[in-house]
């Protein structure tokens, strides 16, 4: 009886050191997040972009992982949306988003976009990283390009909201 009772007692023991040990194991492996958006409420971003864009899927994963509620909408049509929200063609990258009032075009990184959240800017109707910037998110490639996000205003005046240099 105690050889059985200790054969139960160590195979106990082992199960819950392994169980243990393949919770820090799936623990170390989940991604690291740079966190960008912090405290209880989450913003949700509705993301308009080509079904086969896989670079706007990539922004879209990059704001999920950084705490946003993202939905996306595929459209064959995007500069509708772009010109129906009014995103200036000198602005315009491969996806436009929305999120409260805000009109989000290309590959605006998730901290910047709370950042603007948090001490929003009269007028301005949206932000932007025009074209497709290598390195920005979404975008790595392994290269990486210094670029600026730049608020536009309903006025059509431009003034850069953040640049991003040897990140």
């Amino acid at each position: 009886m105690k050889t059985r009772n200790k054969t139960i007692i160590a195979g106990s023991a082992a199960l819950a050191i392994g169980a243990i040990a393949v919770g820090f194991k799936l623990q170390a492996s989940e991604p690291a997040t740079d966190s960008a958006v912090s405290g209880s409420t989450a913003h949700t971003i509705t993301v308009y972009k080509s079904p086969s864009c896989s670079c706007c899927a990539g922004w879209a994963e990059h704001l999920e992982r950084n705490g946003f509620g993202v939905n996306v909408e595929n459209t064959n049509n995007i500069n509708e949306i772009k010109m129906k929200h009014e995103v200036p063609r000198e602005m315009a990258s491969c996806h436009t988003a929305l999120i409260d009032d805000l009109v989000i075009e290309g590959h605006v990184p998730a901290a910047d976009i709370v950042a603007y959240l948090e001490n929003p800017q009269f007028n301005t109707v949206g932000l932007s990283v025009p074209g497709m910037v290598q390195g920005s998110p979404g975008m790595e490639t392994g290269t990486k390009q210094d670029y600026q996000v730049i608020a536009f205003r309903a006025n059509g005046q431009q003034s850069v909201f953040r640049e991003h240099k040897d990140y």
